[in-house]
């Protein structure tokens, strides 16, 4: 059994304060005994290579991942196989940012860090916002870089597909529902049991060291890799999820 957080951000995030660094993540999320963390910043990945590396010899897999904001304010995260995927989507994602820049008054400074915590630039994009792509776009955009695209935090009224839309569209083809910290994977499943045909996990979506790891997701996987994180939600091969 493999323990996760899937849903980490980096002191690029805005509103995440600068102890969101790549080394003191992964030490806390070794303190917090995860196996498998995913970094999932707002509508970026420059600090994923950051984190991996700086995970090196710690014994946790960092999966590269980011949180997409949708042109309709949902919050889908995508989860590749490496860096290059992630950062494919990155392009694709600046490409649609909504014009302007970060008010680093109002969201803080949106850092991007080295593995060994130093600060290596400021990023000026609008990352807190959302992008010109629609809820459809972004998900064909993950499947088409053979990557995993969860709907996050649906129990909450704000940038989840659920509080937005009211309902899941029929075709959309979501790998996973996540269920944030507020609420237990359990309290989930029961509260959302019309959706049961989606696997649900939990996640941090920790700004804050403390947060790391307080609603992790237990999987029968036969590794850390992405190949097998597929399984456990598809359950196939003695892989899924312990509810």
């Amino acid at each position: 059994m493999l323990l996760a957080d899937l849903h980490i951000h980096t002191c690029l995030s805005p509103c995440a304060t600068f102890d969101m660094t790549p080394r003191k993540i992964v030490t806390e999320a070794r303190k917090r005994k995860l196996d498998i963390i995913a970094i999932t910043d707002h509508n970026s990945a420059e600090n994923v290579g950051a984190v991996m590396a700086a995970a090196t010899r710690a014994g946790l897999a960092v999966i590269p991942g980011m949180e997409v904001t949708t042109s309709e304010e949902v919050h889908i995260v995508g989860l590749f196989e490496d860096v290059e995927r992630a950062l494919a989507m990155q392009t694709l994602v600046y490409d649609h940012l909504q014009p302007g820049e970060n008010d680093e008054d109002l969201f803080g400074l949106q850092v991007i860090a080295n593995p060994f915590d130093e600060v290596e630039g400021i990023n000026r994009r609008l990352l807190i916002g959302a992008t010109r792509l629609g809820l459809g776009q972004v998900v064909e955009a993950i499947h088409t870089l053979n990557g995993v695209a969860i709907a996050a935090h649906i129990d909450r009224e704000a940038f989840s597909i659920v509080g937005q839309l009211g309902f899941i569209p029929g075709d959309l083809e979501l790998d996973a529902l996540e269920i944030s910290r507020r609420m237990s994977l359990k309290q989930g499943r029961t509260v959302f049991s019309g959706l049961e045909r989606f696997p649900f996990i939990t996640s941090s979506d920790a700004h804050d060291l403390e947060e790391i790891g307080v609603s992790p997701t237990a999987f029968r996987m036969g590794g850390p890799e992405l190949d097998e994180l597929k399984r456990a939600l598809g359950r196939t091969g003695g892989r899924g999820i312990e509810y």
